[in-house]
Parts: structure tokens; sequence; C-alpha cells
């Protein structure tokens, strides 16, 4: 705690008990008003704010965020990636700003020109993030341009193929005999594996 006060009041003041007291706890009332001042010139800077001030340009942004699943930097990168978005479009910016807000090499960008199809090619497995990397291609891509997503996730899937069948005996017949949920409408067999 630094002294604020008692520096500017006549020497004379500094034994008496009662302006000690006061200073001292003025001091704490400056120390106090120190941190909130920086912390309000932090909070004018995204990649400085604290979690409320992140949370309220979300809201100003029309983000739903979700704090236990997402983090407080893809948070920043996500509020910086909707300030970045002003024309004018390249397939180099797009692909900047894709480099930028999930790392580089993650994605990969090309343009059919003939066709007019935009392909962006992700590794991603996090759905937020992949909902960022839509929302910002849509909004860069122009209008007469199709997107066109695919993914590049290194994993193995093994299949496995049987086909079976399986009877089904009715337990109503449509001649009004039968009340309604007096059993089920049909009871299945034994499923028979068929290869």
């Amino acid at each position: 705690m630094t002294d604020h006060i008692m520096k500017y009041l006549p020497s004379y003041y500094q034994d008496i008990e009662d302006f000690t007291a006061m200073a001292a706890a003025e001091n704490s009332e400056f120390d106090s008003l120190d941190t909130d001042v920086q912390r309000l010139l932090d909070d004018q800077f995204v990649l400085t704010a604290s979690t409320a001030a992140i949370a309220r340009r979300e809201a100003m942004l029309g983000i739903q965020a979700d704090p236990s699943k997402e983090t407080l930097d893809f948070r920043r990168k996500r509020i910086l990636n909707r300030y970045q978005t002003k024309p004018p479009f390249t397939v180099r910016y797009l692909q900047q700003q894709l480099d930028r807000l999930v790392g580089p090499g993650m994605t990969v960008v090309s343009v059919d020109v003939q066709n007019f199809i935009l392909y962006v090619t992700t590794n991603i497995e996090n759905a937020n993030v992949f909902k960022e990397i839509i929302r910002t291609v849509e909004m860069v891509k122009p209008a007469n341009i199709v997107y066109q997503q695919n993914t590049a996730l290194n994993i193995t899937l093994e299949l496995d193929e049987s086909i079976s069948r399986q009877t089904i005996d009715w337990n109503y017949k449509l001649d009004g005999s039968w009340n309604l949920g007096e059993k089920a409408f049909s009871t299945l067999g034994v499923e028979v594996p068929v290869i």
C-alpha cells in the first residue's frame, strides 16, 4: 500500500494518530480506485478484457457463449474475428482469418473458379470452433459462390455388416373387434441372422 495522502500534509500532522488513521483509510480507497481504473482500461481492449467485459461484448455481438466448454482465449479470438470481418474479401484474407481463428494448417481454402465453388477443408473436432468457421465463411464469401465444407479428420473407421430377419405378429385386426390399449399393436419374433 502506497502512501497517497500523508506526503501532501504538513509534517506536524504525521505525529497525530487521527490523521495517520484517516490517511491509512483513504490510502486503501485510493489503492482500490487504482485497481478499478486499471481494470476499466484493460476492459477497453479485447486481449486484456476481463471475463465480464468479454461477456458484455459477446452480448453486443449476439454471441451465445458457453463458458463451461469454451476457453476465454477462444472467446477473445471469436470476438476479434467478428470485428475483423470487414471488406474487401479475398481467398488469402479468408485463409488468414481462419488461421488466426483456429491455428495455421487446420483449414485449407480453395476456389473452383469455373464452377463458382468455395471449398474449405478443416481438421477440427470442436463443434463451437466449427460453427465459428462456418459463420466466418458465410460472412466473407460473395453471394454468387457456393460454399462446400470438407472435413479432413485423421481417424480410422471400422464397419461391420450383418443381415438378420425377424417376424412380426399383428395383435389387432381392422374389423372393430379390438380395444385400444389392451395389448401391443404387434409382437416381434426372434431375430435370426441371415448372413
